[in-house]
């Protein structure tokens, strides 16, 4: 499989790394998508698009870093995929060290929240995968009652008790430029499942991925 950069490329057993860039960065560079939110896909007629999908590392997938990951796809089309992986729990944080690290006002702010690294490719970076309930004009649909959104205003709208019912932060994405995950496919190194909310916000972490198998349909 072509290598991501060096510089987007973290090991997914050195989990001090991802925890050092978030700690330093929190949501302060939180990404925004290379895509506009509430657009569609651009996809031709013959093209399947994949996103709100799950894909499963299989067996034959062969690299580290995706080692029984499980990923949402949020974004795929002619231009390529994005997805974040929903079974790579770093640690629990304060929500207030997350408010304070954006320069907002943590009065009154309670709780914990566990953070997830989402993929290889700029680890810094944060996105809220989250329940439908909530929308602002950078939320994106993905689908099956999933969204995302991925500025600071989710996760101060979270401490505040205005955010979403259900939510999944993480930090770094999983990508693939043109035609490469459809190689990776034909490769069987990713199977593929319809997404599932209770799979991605409710589902013990150390069984997501035998529970994404047991749904999973034949690869493209």
């Amino acid at each position: 499989m072509p290598e991501a950069p060096a510089s987007a490329r973290p090991d997914f057993a050195d989990m001090n790394r991802l925890r050092r860039a978030v700690s330093l960065l929190g949501f302060v560079a939180i990404a925004l998508l290379p895509i506009a939110a509430g657009s569609k896909p651009e996809v031709t007629p013959e093209d399947t698009s994949l996103t709100g999908q799950l894909l499963i590392a299989s067996a034959d997938n062969g690299d580290p870093r995706f080692d029984h990951a499980v990923i949402l796809l949020v974004r795929h089309d002619k231009d390529g995929a994005l997805g974040i992986i929903i079974n790579r729990p770093i640690e629990e944080r304060p929500l207030a060290s997350l408010l304070a690290e954006m320069g907002e006002d943590t009065a009154g702010v309670e709780g914990n929240v566990l953070l997830f690294a989402g993929g290889p490719v700029e680890p810094q970076a944060g996105f809220v995968l989250h329940s439908t309930d909530y929308h602002i004009a950078a939320t994106l649909d993905v689908g099956a009652g999933i969204a995302m959104t991925s500025t600071p205003q989710v996760i101060s709208d979270i401490a505040h008790h205005r955010g979403p019912r259900k939510t999944l932060i993480a930090f770094g994405y999983s990508g693939w430029g043109p035609g490469q995950l459809e190689n990776e496919l034909a490769l069987h190194a990713w199977l593929t499942a319809p997404a599932d909310p209770k799979l991605i916000f409710d589902a013990d972490r150390d069984k997501v991925w035998e529970a994404a198998m047991a749904r999973h349909t034949l690869p493209l």
